[in-house]
């Protein structure tokens, strides 16, 4: 175990978060509030800390797998124990585990949160917690890979533990080139959606934060209400953001170099599309008759689609209220979740193509005994490790999924409420349903059920298995050892 290179990439984590707390410092300045001297503060620790301990360079920069995982782990731990403590210091959330939950939300892009007055923090406040979406959507590791030069295969195995979905491929030949490609358009978009939030008369500030909530599908509003008190054309720009930004990202790689039939051959992201055109088809028949608008049902039920399939988490109406078919294809939706290579949440679009490939195999293999076929996504063969990584994370999810139900259950909240808790969580999603729907919170949850929310929100971010490797003695054997 390189244990020396997972201590200077943790602190030029540190120091990459130091940097970015200045942000909200600056917008403390700008709206002449005090507590942003505590972002000062907070920053001047992370950058001293990471300068400590990137002082002396690892031996090798050379790490495996394991390494990536364990070194994408600790790093949103440690990203969210320092990002949480501007809430504290400044006792605008003066509990550690609600401050804590609600910066891991933040950075997991998940959007669920323990406030019941939203509009009462302050202005940076409200930056940093939505700011913490669009870090945590793209990625803090993949922007270092973009910056920091690492040996041999390393990069890929970095990225290969942050990034979601069931494999990563490079763009182009060079890791950091793809690092910067990925962020390059995830930039690009999110700027855009600010301009066309601030065309439709959003105010600049409201524009800012709701394009970092959008980019990342966390869904962090800044108003009590979401987005529900916004024009129809401001909901649409977001709505259609959402979906974009649930794209798996080699799409517009193939767009902006012309490679045109590449991306309309792309398997998953028709399946997505399509998805999304059942379901808002679907709910707007079923809620016709409660806003009797054409237009707003229309309106209701694509963002609402948008929002769930994307993780994102915004709310322009209370769908707690809708029809039980409408409802329930929502928490399906939940699951689902979209591309891979997006900065969406959720199991993947992608796995359950392979996953449904795999069971049209199987009942072949019934009808026909002898026949040898093949499962291919985009016109390329699966291969059988990809299949098998897919089952075992389907096995794993449902291990993590029902063992949090119970542990949730032991407060004697009702079942709807449990299910659809661990359900936004572990697919990053935000808002459930009953008493944490979309007009509800999570605050109501004592300390130990927040403490497994806030696992789920990990786990779930980082798909699994690089949060569960911690919890491997062996891991820390070698970490410790005189040997590493």
């Amino acid at each position: 175990m390189n244990s020396s290179a997972i201590r200077f990439l943790l602190g030029h984590v540190l120091a990459i978060e130091g940097i970015l707390l200045l942000l909200p410092a600056i917008v403390g300045a700008f709206y002449g509030e005090n507590s942003g001297l505590i972002f000062l503060l907070v920053a001047a620790v992370c950058i001293i800390l990471g300068l400590l301990m990137t002082r002396r360079r690892p031996e090798s920069n050379v790490f495996y797998l394991k390494e990536g995982c364990v070194i994408t782990a600790l790093s949103w731990i440690v990203l969210s124990v320092f990002g949480c403590l501007p809430f504290v210091i400044s006792r605008q959330i003066p509990s550690f585990t609600d401050a804590l939950f609600e910066t891991i939300s933040g950075f997991t892009t998940t959007g669920a949160s323990i406030l019941n007055d939203i509009e009462s923090l302050d202005r940076c406040m409200l930056f940093w917690r939505s700011f913490t979406h669009w870090i945590g959507g793209m990625g803090v590791l993949v922007f270092l890979l973009a910056i920091i030069p690492l040996s041999g295969g390393s990069n890929i195995n970095l990225m290969r533990a942050e990034s979601p979905g069931p494999s990563v491929g490079k763009l182009v030949p060079k890791v950091r080139h793809t690092a910067r490609i990925l962020y390059e358009i995830y930039f690009g978009l999110t700027v855009l959606e600010m301009i066309l939030l601030i065309v439709g008369d959003m105010p600049v500030f409201d524009a800012v934060t709701t394009a970092f909530g959008t980019a990342g599908t966390g869904g962090f509003g800044i108003r009590n209400d979401s987005l529900m008190s916004y024009s129809l054309y401001l909901q649409w720009v977001v709505t259609i953001f959402m979906v974009l930004f649930g794209v798996n990202f080699n799409l517009y790689y193939l767009l902006l170099f012309g490679h045109v039939k590449k991306a309309l051959a792309l398997e998953e992201v028709r399946y997505y599309l399509l998805i999304i055109v059942v379901s808002v088809g679907v709910i707007f028949i079923q809620i016709l008759d409660i806003f009797k608008s054409v237009g707003e049902s229309l309106t209701h039920a694509f963002f609402q689609v948008a929002s769930i399939i994307t993780t994102t988490g915004f709310s322009t109406t209370d769908f707690d209220m809708w029809p039980e078919t409408s409802k329930t294809i929502l928490v399906l939706l939940m699951f689902i979740g979209a591309c891979a290579g997006s900065t969406g949440g959720g199991i993947k679009v992608s796995r359950f193509v392979v996953l449904f490939k795999t069971i049209a195999k199987e009942l072949n293999s019934y009808i026909h005994p002898k026949s040898i076929r093949k499962i291919s996504i985009d016109g390329k063969p699966v291969e059988h490790e990809v299949i098998r990584s897919i089952n075992v994370y389907f096995i794993t999810f449902m291990v993590v999924f029902s063992t949090s139900i119970f542990l949730i259950s032991l407060e004697g909240k009702d079942m709807v409420t449990n299910f659809t808790a661990v359900a936004a969580t572990i697919n990053n999603i935000g808002p459930g349903l009953e008493l944490v729907g979309p007009t509800k919170n999570f605050s109501g949850f004592r300390d130990f059920q927040k403490h497994v929310l806030m696992f789920d929100m990990l786990a779930g971010r980082l798909e699994l298995f690089p949060l569960l490797i911690l919890f491997k003695p062996a891991v820390w054997k070698e970490m410790l050892s005189k040997k590493a």
